[in-house]
Protein backbone atom coordinates (compact mmCIF):
# COMPACT_ATOMS: atom_id res chain seq x y z
CA UNK A 1 0.00 0.00 0.00
CA UNK A 2 1.10 3.68 -0.59
CA UNK A 3 1.56 5.51 2.53
CA UNK A 4 3.49 9.14 3.56
CA UNK A 5 2.48 12.09 2.37
CA UNK A 6 1.22 13.38 -0.82
CA UNK A 7 4.74 14.32 -2.45
CA UNK A 8 6.20 10.97 -1.23
CA UNK A 9 3.18 9.33 -2.59
CA UNK A 10 2.99 11.07 -6.02
CA UNK A 11 6.20 10.06 -6.14
CA UNK A 12 5.76 6.40 -5.68
CA UNK A 13 3.10 6.05 -7.77
CA UNK A 14 5.63 7.42 -10.86
CA UNK A 15 8.40 4.95 -9.94
CA UNK A 16 5.91 2.08 -10.55
CA UNK A 17 5.11 3.72 -13.79
CA UNK A 18 8.85 3.10 -15.14
CA UNK A 19 9.08 0.00 -17.79
CA UNK A 20 5.09 0.39 -18.96
CA UNK A 21 2.91 1.88 -21.47
CA UNK A 22 2.50 4.44 -18.93
CA UNK A 23 6.33 5.54 -18.74
CA UNK A 24 6.70 4.79 -22.90
CA UNK A 25 3.54 7.27 -23.88
CA UNK A 26 5.23 10.07 -21.22
CA UNK A 27 2.48 10.44 -19.17
CA UNK A 28 3.37 11.63 -15.43
CA UNK A 29 1.19 11.60 -12.45
CA UNK A 30 1.34 15.51 -11.45
CA UNK A 31 -1.23 16.19 -8.37
CA UNK A 32 -2.53 13.62 -5.21
CA UNK A 33 -5.66 14.96 -3.08
CA UNK A 34 -8.51 13.88 -1.38
CA UNK A 35 -10.46 11.95 -3.79
CA UNK A 36 -8.68 12.95 -6.78
CA UNK A 37 -5.56 12.54 -9.14
CA UNK A 38 -3.74 14.46 -12.00
CA UNK A 39 -1.72 14.18 -14.87
CA UNK A 40 -0.23 14.66 -18.01
CA UNK A 41 0.96 12.90 -21.50
CA UNK A 42 2.92 14.91 -23.96
CA UNK A 43 1.71 15.12 -27.44
CA UNK A 44 4.64 13.76 -29.48
CA UNK A 45 5.25 11.05 -31.71
CA UNK A 46 4.39 8.35 -29.12
CA UNK A 47 1.20 9.74 -28.70
CA UNK A 48 -0.05 11.61 -32.17
CA UNK A 49 -2.07 9.11 -35.01
CA UNK A 50 -1.12 10.52 -38.92
CA UNK A 51 -2.71 13.58 -39.04
CA UNK A 52 -0.40 14.44 -36.04
CA UNK A 53 -3.38 15.26 -33.68
CA UNK A 54 -3.66 13.00 -30.04
CA UNK A 55 -4.83 9.81 -30.83
CA UNK A 56 -7.94 8.46 -29.42
CA UNK A 57 -6.26 5.18 -27.55
CA UNK A 58 -3.60 7.67 -26.30
CA UNK A 59 -6.61 9.60 -24.29
CA UNK A 60 -8.16 6.32 -23.35
CA UNK A 61 -5.00 5.52 -21.71
CA UNK A 62 -4.55 8.74 -19.74
CA UNK A 63 -7.82 8.50 -18.73
CA UNK A 64 -7.57 4.80 -17.35
CA UNK A 65 -4.42 5.61 -16.36
CA UNK A 66 -5.28 8.23 -13.77
CA UNK A 67 -8.82 6.12 -13.34
CA UNK A 68 -7.50 3.17 -12.26
CA UNK A 69 -4.49 4.71 -9.88
CA UNK A 70 -6.51 7.02 -8.09
CA UNK A 71 -9.36 3.98 -7.79
CA UNK A 72 -6.36 2.03 -6.04
CA UNK A 73 -5.64 5.09 -3.32
CA UNK A 74 -9.53 4.71 -1.85
CA UNK A 75 -8.61 0.94 -1.26
CA UNK A 76 -6.53 -0.95 1.46
CA UNK A 77 -4.50 -2.55 -0.85
CA UNK A 78 -3.54 -5.22 1.49
CA UNK A 79 -7.20 -6.09 1.25
CA UNK A 80 -8.51 -5.17 -2.15
CA UNK A 81 -7.89 -3.62 -5.82
CA UNK A 82 -9.35 -2.56 -8.90
CA UNK A 83 -9.94 -3.90 -12.11
CA UNK A 84 -11.34 -1.79 -15.08
CA UNK A 85 -14.51 -3.29 -16.37
CA UNK A 86 -15.51 -0.40 -18.49
CA UNK A 87 -14.58 3.06 -20.21
CA UNK A 88 -15.61 5.31 -22.77
CA UNK A 89 -14.79 8.95 -24.22
CA UNK A 90 -15.82 11.51 -25.62
CA UNK A 91 -13.38 13.22 -28.21
CA UNK A 92 -13.94 16.86 -28.06
CA UNK A 93 -11.31 18.75 -29.73
CA UNK A 94 -8.25 18.09 -31.51
CA UNK A 95 -4.81 19.23 -29.78
CA UNK A 96 -1.52 18.63 -32.23
CA UNK A 97 1.45 20.23 -29.34
CA UNK A 98 2.12 20.70 -25.76
CA UNK A 99 0.54 18.34 -23.23
CA UNK A 100 -2.56 17.46 -22.60
CA UNK A 101 -3.87 17.63 -19.07
CA UNK A 102 -5.58 14.69 -17.31
CA UNK A 103 -7.98 15.03 -13.48
CA UNK A 104 -9.82 11.64 -12.29
CA UNK A 105 -12.78 12.46 -9.75
CA UNK A 106 -15.15 10.37 -8.12
CA UNK A 107 -18.36 9.55 -9.28
CA UNK A 108 -19.70 6.62 -7.20
CA UNK A 109 -16.95 4.40 -4.79
CA UNK A 110 -18.76 1.69 -3.42
CA UNK A 111 -17.75 -1.90 -1.87
CA UNK A 112 -17.76 -3.85 -4.93
CA UNK A 113 -17.24 -0.93 -7.71
CA UNK A 114 -16.19 2.59 -8.24
CA UNK A 115 -17.14 4.59 -11.23
CA UNK A 116 -14.50 7.64 -11.71
CA UNK A 117 -14.57 10.72 -14.36
CA UNK A 118 -11.79 11.92 -16.29
CA UNK A 119 -11.59 14.80 -17.43
CA UNK A 120 -9.26 15.70 -20.15
CA UNK A 121 -8.05 19.34 -21.45
CA UNK A 122 -5.01 21.31 -23.48
CA UNK A 123 -2.39 23.56 -22.03
CA UNK A 124 -5.36 26.49 -22.67
CA UNK A 125 -6.90 24.89 -20.08
CA UNK A 126 -10.06 23.71 -22.62
CA UNK A 127 -12.00 20.08 -22.81
CA UNK A 128 -10.75 18.03 -25.38
CA UNK A 129 -11.62 14.16 -23.77
CA UNK A 130 -13.93 13.49 -21.47
CA UNK A 131 -13.82 9.80 -19.92
CA UNK A 132 -15.75 7.50 -17.73
CA UNK A 133 -14.32 4.82 -16.22
CA UNK A 134 -16.02 1.83 -14.25
CA UNK A 135 -13.93 -0.71 -12.27
CA UNK A 136 -14.66 -4.00 -9.83
CA UNK A 137 -13.40 -4.16 -6.23
CA UNK A 138 -12.26 -7.66 -5.81
CA UNK A 139 -10.98 -9.36 -2.60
Amino acid sequence: MIQGNLDKKLSQLNSLCKGTMIEHLGIELTEIGNQYLCGKMPVDYRTIQPLGWVHGGAFITLAETLGSVASSLELDLDKQYCVGIEINANHLKSVKSGYVHGKATPIHIGRKTQVWEVRITNDKDELVCISRMTLAVLE
